[in-house]
């Protein structure tokens, strides 16, 4: 069976045994989840439901939201991240295959040569993990990338897998460095990974942009539905070669898992990026600094990932992602 480049995602989800084996039926076979997913319980959910399914399943998971008695905080402080990517070891029973540092950005909100040392920090220390066993690789998983392009030099660890926004509704400066920081780190294809493909809002995304199959091959658009052409689209905007969406119910799969059939217009897409580019430049000056494009509200701490529950509305809220 091909691989989909499907990552199942377990944002919202009810961590059912089901919804694993109904995803390993149709073929796919990464599941990524984060240390704080389900109110810190994933990957003992996981370990506890399907240990015996859990070395069929390429798993990803993040670390970087801590669980304090004043709340749910982000935090790059080695220490923690260690103590948490430890943790994960013995909850989930196995060791990661992938861990990705979970939105950093959140703690880089400071002056950049504070901003350099952390991020420098951080990835230091999953770079050893990887040496030490505690992880066969690691990523960087960014909601908004935009401040990162200028806190990187050629120091910092390269991570092996990227993962950012994708879709038609993915800011322009979004896009735009996602793109950057994969050239930079010279990452394949394969190794930039998409996440929120419908914008974090499944039921509104109809109202939200045009008919997403507009972008496909005049020859794809006949048959395809809106969700199935958004999906397809997002992983060229930015270009990726999986994405993570979230579902417990494996028809919904399969309709994503169609979707890869449809070939998209790669000249669309780019007459698509060029226009976000100009009207950006149409309301900021060229001398201005970059700024970040209008953000989607980041997912609650407990996800990243956007249910495809076809009528389901998802409503992220702003504490974290």
């Amino acid at each position: 069976m091909a691989d989909p480049g499907i990552v199942l995602g377990l944002h919202r989800s009810r961590h059912e045994r089901r919804a694993l084996t109904g995803a390993l039926d149709l073929g796919v076979t990464h599941l990524d989840t984060a240390f704080n997913y389900r109110s810190f319980t994933s990957h003992t959910t996981l370990s506890t439901i399907a240990a015996d399914l859990l070395d069929r399943f390429t798993i990803s998971t993040k670390i970087g939201f801590f669980q304090t008695p004043h709340g749910i905080r982000h935090s790059l402080d080695p220490k923690l991240l260690s103590a948490s990517l430890r943790q994960t070891n013995k909850d989930l029973g196995r060791q990661p295959d992938l861990v990705f540092l979970h939105n950093p950005e959140r703690s880089l909100r400071t002056n950049p040569a504070r901003a350099r040392e952390r991020l420098y920090a951080a990835c230091v220390l999953l770079e050893d993990a990887v040496a030490k066993g505690l992880c066969h690789s690691w990523g960087i998983a960014s909601w908004d990338t935009t401040p990162l392009p200028d806190l990187i030099d050629p120091a910092v660890p390269r991570p092996a897998v990227l993962m950012v926004r994708a879709g038609l509704l993915t800011g322009i400066d979004v896009l735009d460095t996602a793109a950057e920081l994969s050239a930079r780190w010279e990452l394949r294809t394969g190794a930039t990974w998409g996440m929120s493909p419908f914008g974090g809002d499944v039921e509104n995304l109809p109202l939200s942009v045009a008919d997403p199959r507009l972008f496909l091959a005049e020859d794809a658009q006949t048959g395809c539905s809106r969700l199935q052409a958004a999906f397809q689209v997002a992983y060229h905007l930015p270009t990726v070669g999986r994405i993570a969406v979230g579902t417990d119910n494996p028809a919904h799969l399969r309709a994503l898992i169609e979707a890869r059939q449809y070939t998209v217009d790669r000249q669309k897409t780019r007459l698509y990026l060029e226009f976000l580019r100009h009207r950006r430049e149409a309301i900021t000056p060229a001398e201005a600094p970059r700024r970040a494009a209008p953000r989607p509200r980041e997912p609650a701490p407990a996800a990243d990932h956007q249910d495809a529950r076809a009528g389901r509305r998802s409503s992220p809220d702003r504490t974290a992602s």
